[in-house]
């Protein structure tokens, strides 16, 4: 070989260039050929029935009623989780103080909103004025000064939102706990020794890497939180997006159509917060340097090279 040195004084041999073969998915096409032709009979079939009822489906998809109750829904959906999202904050902080009061009591908090459905929840936040219906002041047990009757029936749409948040704030709670506990202590040791107090530290170490945590499961509840509104008939509370689909339903006896109207509504608003959620997500996921894996897309190879052995990625 002229021209270029070598270390050894064995001539070494030009390794063979290795033919990478694709991988073949018979099966794969088989199953997608399959599927594409499942969807498209049942679009067709649907497209013909009658039980559908696709032109009452336009008549009220954007009627007045409809589009006044989505605004409704939007409103208990955005009070909701930011009453849940600060509640839960202050619980979680509570889950890890080292006061065993306030531990036990934010555990205890979440054990009742997690362990109840959140329908019977709201039949009996809908119930509270039959309970509570005085105020007392005086010395509990000995002595009464005076009695104040409550009078004021709050609204339902109030006791709608206090009902949805409280049950939120319990699950916010444990997904914000576990976005700082994912947080690693030598971070807030590191800043300490830099001289940042705790406000600064929270603020610019421990929330901004934590939010990476916190960020996907939070839209996952925002968009749950959007259907769960439909369980405010429980309250009752009837104004928003299901419950006046029913209503109008009701009068002119078209449940399938106004079903249709409420799911397409539903669908829209989840769509808008799913892309919202994705540009959040990829936000706070700038310089983590690891890419989220993508099943079924990319170059194809074998399994046994990308899965390094008993370890794998999934």
């Amino acid at each position: 070989m002229t021209g270029v040195p070598t270390t050894s004084s064995t001539p070494t041999e030009r390794a063979e260039a290795i033919k990478a073969v694709k991988l073949r998915h018979p099966w794969r096409i088989v199953i997608a050929i399959v599927l594409i032709v499942l969807l498209v009979l049942f679009v067709l079939d649907a497209a013909q029935r009658k039980a559908f009822g696709w032109a009452d489906v336009g008549k009220y998809l954007f009627d007045i009623r409809i589009s006044q109750a989505a605004l409704i829904t939007l409103e208990l959906t955005v009070y909701s989780m930011v009453i849940g999202i600060i509640l839960g904050l202050v619980l979680a902080v509570m889950r890890l103080s080292p006061n065993p009061v306030l531990k036990s009591v934010a555990w205890l908090y979440l054990w009742i909103f997690r362990g109840t459905p959140v329908y019977v929840q709201l039949v009996f936040w809908g119930l509270i004025t039959l309970i509570y219906n005085s105020i007392v002041i005086g010395i509990p047990f000995v002595h009464t000064w005076t009695t104040i009757p409550i009078t004021w029936v709050p609204p339902l749409f109030f006791i709608s939102v206090v009902g949805l948040s409280l049950n939120e704030a319990a699950y916010m709670a444990e997904i914000v706990r576990a976005g700082l506990l994912s947080v690693d202590p030598g971070q807030e040791e590191a800043a300490k020794a830099l001289g940042m107090s705790w406000w600064q530290t929270m603020r610019r170490i421990v929330i901004p890497q934590s939010m990476r945590v916190i960020i996907p499961p939070t839209g996952n509840e925002v968009i749950s939180m959007l259907k769960t509104t439909t369980l405010v008939a429980a309250v009752p509370f009837t104004l928003d997006l299901f419950g006046r689909a029913r209503d109008i339903s009701a009068e002119t006896f078209t449940p399938i159509p106004l079903l249709i109207v409420a799911s397409l509504w539903y669908l829209f608003f989840t769509s808008i917060l799913m892309i919202g959620q994705y540009f959040l997500e990829k936000r706070f996921s700038r310089g983590v340097g690891r890419d989220r894996p993508v099943v079924g897309v990319g170059v194809d190879v074998d399994p046994a090279v990308t899965t390094g052995g008993a370890g794998g990625f999934r």
